[in-house]
């Protein structure tokens, strides 16, 4: 099977040509759908994942060989460009190179924020979304899997996001270089995602004047204005009530934008050119551009608010480098398990018999971590049950070889010695070439 992954980015794509390439998630499902139906006139079986946020669109594929032109032709199509238009901010990986990238994405080393934990959540959901639309085989699966794993321990095992600020702690950080007291504004938030929620809270922490939710579904909106003591409003009659608000955050799924400069202008006479504050999440936009244009409107998107979130990048130089070396075991450990599958039928024998052995040493391990903890609780000396759960589990695995070495007759015991000393005495060279 080739895997490889196409997308574009904060980091190879502007806002705006982002904003063509943004799929919501009820649209993933038939996307996925359509995009399996043109690379499988080309390459049998195709396994397929979207990911989509306001950062990044990246298409995950596997199948017996790897179809990249006709990949980027669709998804340029989706877009309603060209391929030389989207080409030469699109990047395609392969092989170990989309493992790779596939494990930064989820420990948070390619966001906007370093370390951000979003988008590990954002990875499940497309994951989830794949699998409800049949476009999930092992392979993609296993890649997916091993991503989490590896994002689990880097979030674990380093300092990767100690100093991280995210974006709605970026945009009350900024509102507060605008007010000179927060607790003064009013505030209101358009949508009622998870972004508009981190934004809510933060801001709830500075105990604004106001918080007003509004959104087209009431229901989901008067769930979110619950958890801040917030009021609520319908989408609908935003436009009328603008002008009370010293903040907005927007951040919906709508494909064109809810808030326009008409809109703006009409609330800012009814200020009477009292500034507003303005942050736009979503991608595609909320808020007409041309509202940046305005004297007393301070808009920041997505891409504004970039240098904002960098504070504390130096910090975590020793983070970075402690995840990447984490990622290049997972990437070598998928590799590995993509060779054994290319062994066909023998590959159909060794995969089950590694399952197994996991599952007896997992067995094994538990076994003397409970004898262990029983033995601490009656009070025993840490060092002494330490050198008991050490001995058990030596005497546990090598049980069976001692058994082969000392069964049969003189012919077997040699071959035994042989694979024995294969298995359990080879040299640090040996060990490192695995």
């Amino acid at each position: 099977m080739a895997v490889w992954t196409l997308g574009i980015n904060h980091h190879t794509a502007p806002l705006d040509l982002r904003g063509r390439f943004a799929f919501a998630l009820d649209q993933v499902a038939p996307a996925l759908q359509g995009l399996r139906a043109a690379l499988g006139a080309q390459s049998r079986p195709v396994e397929t994942a979207l990911l989509s946020t306001c950062n990044r669109t990246e298409i995950y594929c596997a199948a017996e060989q790897a179809v990249t032109e006709h990949t980027l032709g669709w998804l340029a199509a989706r877009g309603g460009i060209s391929v030389q238009q989207l080409q030469p901010h699109a990047y395609l990986y392969q092989g170990d190179g989309a493992a790779r990238h596939a494990f930064r994405v989820a420990s948070g080393l390619d966001s906007m924020v370093l370390g951000e934990a979003q988008i590990l959540g954002q990875m499940k959901n497309a994951v989830r979304a794949a699998e409800g639309a049949g476009a999930l085989g092992s392979t993609l699966n296993q890649l997916f899997q091993r991503s989490f794993a590896v994002a689990k321990e880097v979030r674990s095992s380093t300092d990767i996001g100690a100093h991280s600020i995210s974006m709605a702690a970026a945009a009350v950080r900024l509102a507060g270089q605008l007010f000179e007291d927060l607790a003064q504004i009013r505030v209101l938030f358009v949508g009622a995602g998870e972004m508009v929620e981190l934004c809510a809270t933060h801001f709830a922490a500075r105990t604004p004047r106001q918080m007003v939710v509004a959104n087209r579904t009431m229901e989901r909106g008067e769930k979110l204005a619950g958890r801040f003591d917030a009021s609520v409003m319908r989408l609908a009659d935003l436009p009328e009530h603008l002008h009370e608000f010293d903040a907005v955050i927007s951040c919906t799924a709508s494909q064109l934008p809810i808030i326009g400069l008409g809109a703006i202008e009409r609330a800012l006479k009814k200020r009477r050119h009292r500034p507003i504050f303005m942050v736009d999440l979503a991608v595609p936009r909320d808020i007409e551009p041309e509202v940046k244009e305005l004297p007393d409107v301070y808009l920041y998107t997505v891409d504004d608010l970039a240098g904002v979130v960098q504070t504390g990048q130096a910090q975590r130089e020793a983070a970075v480098a402690q995840a990447e070396a984490i990622i290049d075991v997972g990437v070598q450990g998928f590799m590995h398990w993509m060779d054994l599958r290319k062994g066909g039928e023998a590959a159909g024998a060794v995969v089950p018999l590694i399952q197994q052995l996991h599952a007896q040493t997992d067995d094994w391990r538990a076994q003397e971590i409970a004898r262990a903890k029983k033995l601490l609780a009656k009070g025993q000396d840490v060092d002494s049950v330490l050198e008991a759960l050490s001995r058990g589990l030596t005497q546990k695995i090598l049980h069976g070889a001692l058994a082969e070495l000392r069964a049969g007759d003189a012919e077997a015991r040699s071959q035994a010695a042989q694979t024995v000393s294969r298995l359990f005495l080879r040299s640090s060279r040996q060990r490192s070439g695995l």
